[in-house]
């Protein structure tokens, strides 16, 4: 019994130093295969159905999202998630009110840029009765700014204005848009 554990464990050692003597560099080829099987292995993809996502900041919920499906995409070069409607954004202040409503038919959130992109019926509501509509927005949330080089129309409650090209705050007070067009009710 005793030989034949002598013997198992030169064999064990023999194929263990065999194993390392023939590792070595690899050639370009091979170290091209093995790079694409690692991003291979770093993609993923999952979906779920009827989305209800928060989205968490210092402790702090600052938005909550809610959609009929989400795709989520992730490999080397992507990391986004693709979100059909209809699509409801509640973002909340900093004592967890909400201060604005986004609902549009899809949405696309690039979580690394903190970066929302609307598409279709894009309507933009804040707590002081301040509308926006669009086909398409985009909202960064790093800097609290909406954007859109499509055409829109922003209704308060004394006046509306449209245009082509829109940039400005969230709260839909300090803005700027290209050729605009619209009217004032003067008291």
């Amino acid at each position: 019994m005793e030989q034949h554990k002598s013997l198992f464990l030169f064999v064990i050692t023999l194929g263990l130093v065999l194993g390392l003597a023939s590792c070595g560099e690899l050639s370009e080829q091979e170290s091209q295969k093995v790079d694409e099987a690692l991003r291979d292995s770093l993609t993923s993809s999952t979906e779920t159905w009827d989305v209800d996502m928060e989205i968490m900041e210092d402790g702090l919920k600052k938005v909550r999202l809610w959609g009929s499906y989400a795709a989520t995409f992730t490999d080397g070069d992507r990391n986004e998630t693709k979100i059909k409607g209809p699509v409801t954004i509640h973002v909340f202040d900093s004592v967890g009110t909400t201060k604005t409503k986004v609902f549009s038919n899809r949405a696309v959130y690039k979580p690394d840029d903190a970066v929302f992109e609307l598409f279709g019926n894009v309507e933009v509501e804040t707590r002081d009765n301040r509308y926006l509509n669009s086909e398409y927005l985009e909202w960064n949330q790093s800097d609290n700014t909406i954007n859109t080089p499509k055409f829109v129309i922003i209704k308060t409650p004394s006046d509306s204005i449209a245009g082509t090209g829109f940039k400005g705050d969230t709260d839909l007070v300090d803005y700027t848009i290209k050729e605009p067009k619209g009217r004032v009710i003067v008291d």
